[in-house]
C-alpha cells in the first residue's frame, strides 16, 4: 500500500492571517512539502497541472524533476497531466525524460482537468474533451512501446516513421493512472489498457465513486488483465489533524468556510458526514480512512490533500508530522492485515521491469548512426526487431 500527498497547487488567501502568498513562496513551499513527505515516511508526492491563476503548476515535469533530485525514495507523480490539451508527443518525451532523471521513481495520472478556458488556449475544443482524451492516450501508449510509429488521427497531424526520444527507462513505460471524477468512459479506458484508475474521492459521496470503481474492476477483468481484485485503484482524500478533535475542528473551520471549492455551501460537519473529508484526531482520521477499504475494496494508493485552502506552510508541515508518525503506520499495519493475498502491490518501476524481463537484464536502447533526421534505416535502434518495417517519408 502506497501513501502520499497530492496538491492542486492553489495560491489561496489565508483567511486567518489575511495574507496571500506569492507564486515564489508557494513554489518554494511545495518543494518543502514534497521533501517533508519523504522525511515522515510516506511514499508518493503528486502535483496537478494548471495553466491559469490562482495556480502555479504549469510545468509539472520541471517541478517533479527538481523534487526527485532532492529526495531519495519518493515516487513523484502528477495528480493531473492534461491528456486533452497537451500534445501526446510532448507528454511522451517529457515524462520519459523525468523517468530517467528520477531513476524510475515516477508515474503519472492522466485527466481532462476542470478548467474550461484551457482548451482554446491550447487550440482545442472542450466539446471534444472526451474524444481527445481517448485518441491522445492511444497515441501516447504506442509512442512508449514502439520504436517507430506510423499514426493518423483526428486531432493532430499524422506521424510517419516517428520515434519518441528518449525511450522509456529500461524500455519500460511509466505506469499510468487515469483520473476521473464522474466519467465512466475514462474508467473504461483505464481498464482496456490494464492501467490504474484513480478516483478523486474528495468532493462527492462514496456511493458515486463506488459505482465508478466497480465498473472499472469489472472491465479490467473483462479485458483479461486479471481478476477484479487485481485491478489497480487509487483514492484521494483530504485530512486536517490535531491531537484533539476539538482543536482540529476549530483550527480548520475558517479555512473550510472560505475555501474556493468548499466554502459557502454545506457546513463542515455536513461535508465531513457526506464526503471523505476527515477533520479530527489521528485516530478519527485512521478510522475514517479504514472505511474506504470497506467501500471500495483493497486498493494500492492513498493520497491526502494537505495544503489546500490557504493553510500556511508551518501548519502543513505539522500536519505531515502527525500523518507520518501517527496515522500512516497504523493504516499500513491494519490494511496489510486485512489485505486479500490476491491483491497486487502498488506499482513501481522495479516491479514493472521484473514483470517484463524476469531475471534478464533490461533493454537499454542504443541508436544507430544516422543523418540526424530520425528517418534513416529500418529502425533508429541497434537492437530493434528486424521484422519491424517503417514507412519513412522521402527527403
Amino acid at each position: 500500500m502506497q501513501f502520499g500527498v497530492f496538491s492542486v497547487s492553489d495560491i489561496t488567501r489565508d483567511p486567518v492571517s489575511g495574507e496571500t502568498p506569492s507564486e515564489a513562496e508557494r513554489i518554494d513551499a511545495i518543494v518543502r512539502i514534497a521533501q517533508k513527505t519523504e522525511e515522515v515516511g510516506l511514499d508518493v508526492f503528486a502535483i496537478g497541472e494548471h495553466h491559469n491563476p490562482p495556480f502555479f503548476s504549469s510545468a509539472p515535469t520541471t517541478l517533479l524533476s527538481y523534487i526527485a533530485a532532492t529526495t531519495e525514495k519518493l515516487i513523484v507523480t502528477t495528480s493531473t497531466t492534461l491528456i486533452t490539451t497537451n500534445d501526446p508527443v510532448r507528454i511522451a518525451e517529457e515524462y520519459a525524460m523525468l523517468q530517467h532523471l528520477a531513476k524510475g521513481r515516477m508515474d503519472l495520472m492522466l485527466g481532462r482537468g476542470n478548467t474550461g478556458p484551457v482548451y482554446p488556449w491550447f487550440g482545442q475544443d472542450i466539446r471534444q474533451g472526451l474524444p481527445l482524451a481517448l485518441e491522445n492516450y492511444n497515441l501516447l501508449h504506442r509512442l512508449w512501446r514502439e520504436d517507430v510509429v506510423d499514426w493518423e488521427g483526428k486531432f493532430r497531424t499524422p506521424l510517419q516513421g516517428f520515434t519518441s526520444i528518449p525511450r522509456p527507462l529500461d524500455d519500460v513505460p511509466p505506469f499510468v493512472w487515469h483520473g476521473s471524477i464522474r466519467t465512466p468512459e475514462i474508467a473504461e479506458q483505464a481498464a482496456y489498457y490494464g492501467d490504474g484508475f484513480f478516483a478523486n474521492n474528495i468532493f462527492w459521496p462514496k456511493e458515486h465513486f463506488m459505482r465508478l470503481i466497480r465498473f472499472y474492476r469489472q472491465r479490467f477483468a473483462h479485458y483479461g488483465h486479471g481478476t477484479e481484485k487485481q485491478a489497480i485503484v487509487g483514492l484521494g482524500g483530504q485530512a486536517y489533524l490535531a491531537r484533539r478533535s476539538q482543536d482540529a475542528i476549530r483550527e480548520f473551520r475558517p479555512y473550510f468556510d472560505e475555501a474556493p471549492v468548499y466554502g459557502h455551501g454545506p457546513s463542515m460537519e455536513d461535508f465531513m458526514r457526506m464526503t471523505p473529508l476527515s477533520v479530527g484526531s489521528p485516530q478519527e482520521v485512521i478510522d475514517k480512512t479504514l472505511t474506504f477499504r470497506e467501500s471500495f475494496g483493497d486498493y494500492q494508493r492513498q493520497l491526502f490533500m494537505m495544503d489546500h485552502a490557504g493553510l500556511p506552510l508551518k501548519t502543513v508541515l505539522n500536519q505531515l508530522d502527525l500523518l507520518g508518525e501517527e496515522v500512516v503506520p497504523t493504516l499500513r499495519e491494519e490494511l496489510a492485515a486485512k489485505r486479500d493475498p490476491e491483491v497486487p502491490d502498488g506499482p513501481t518501476h522495479a516491479a514493472l521491469v521484473k514483470a517484463k524481463y524476469g531475471d534478464q537484464p533490461p533493454r537499454q536502447p542504443r541508436p544507430n548512426a544516422n543523418r540526424g533526421d530520425n528517418v534513416t534505416g529500418s529502425s533508429p535502434y541497434q537492437d530493434s526487431d528486424p521484422a519491424v518495417q517503417a514507412d519513412y517519408p522521402s527527403l
